[in-house]
């Protein structure tokens, strides 16, 4: 037991070694793009940057901004899991809502971003813009993912569920649940990425109040580099600890059902 922790240990501070490695490689390859164009106003260095973002965090409009921005995509990304999941179970029960729904969903992934975001600023108020378009990228992703986890449950455990007659609730959550939850992983992960894609890029086109979008839209308009790369790291920066949060969650959940099997 011993043995395995002491391995456990150093694989962790092994791949942690290098993900700081990789980090330090890139912020130098940065630094030297920096000092090979010196023009502040096409690129500033990491440490400028750094700088930024410390004098924003002493704002407290710089927190408010960045809660809004996160409540609004993640508003739209709890909304696009909820309506993809229930249109993945809709669609495989019953094939006519498949035919109906599939052309829907086929082509909110063929059309650009932009449009849909242009497209909701006529429709609805600009404040819900980022959620919408944040929940129309997620849906598709989920459904897709989710239909083929429902589809591709293996038959001799649906069988052998049904021989034992565990019944419909017993079924579903020791049998559907642990084949769908890779396909489900899978689809949250890349879904909050696109939302939050999807979400910043809406926020930009919206100029929603109290959002980093509109704080990314107004550097580019008084060109203010510094403050631009600042929000686009803090925006890098919920995104990666967000989808760090959603994989431990996941796992956790992962975790949970096959103890249960």
């Amino acid at each position: 037991m011993k043995t395995s922790i002491t391995k456990n240990k150093g694989l962790f501070r092994y791949k942690t070694i290098r993900k700081l490695f990789a980090a330090v490689f890139w912020l130098c390859v940065w630094q030297l793009i920096y000092f090979a164009v010196r023009q502040e106003i096409l690129i500033v260095s990491p440490v400028h940057v750094l700088q930024k973002l410390i004098a924003l965090s002493k704002e407290s409009t710089f927190w408010l901004t960045a809660f809004f921005s996160m409540t609004r995509i993640l508003e739209g990304f709890l909304l696009g899991i909820f309506t993809g999941s229930l249109l993945a179970i809709c669609t495989c029960v019953s094939s006519m809502l498949y035919d109906i729904f599939h052309p829907v969903i086929s082509i909110i992934k063929a059309t650009p971003v932009a449009s849909f975001i242009i497209l909701a600023l006529v429709w609805i108020p600009s404040a819900h813009v980022p959620a919408f378009t944040s929940f129309l990228m997620v849906t598709p992703i989920v459904w897709a993912n989710v239909f083929q986890g429902i589809e591709k449950t293996d038959e001799n455990l649906l069988q052998m569920a049904a021989a034992y007659r565990f019944g419909t609730v017993k079924t579903v959550r020791r049998v559907y649940i642990p084949s769908i939850m890779p396909y489900f992983t899978a689809a949250c992960t890349t879904g909050l990425g696109l939302a939050w894609k999807a979400g910043i890029a809406a926020e930009v086109l919206a100029n929603t109040p109290l959002s980093v979008g509109g704080q990314i839209y107004n550097s580019k308009i008084y060109i203010e580099t510094d403050s631009l790369f600042a929000w686009t790291v803090v925006v890098v920066a919920m995104s990666v600890l967000l989808e760090w949060l959603m994989v431990r969650f996941m796992k956790t959940m992962g975790q949970k059902y096959n103890v249960e099997q």
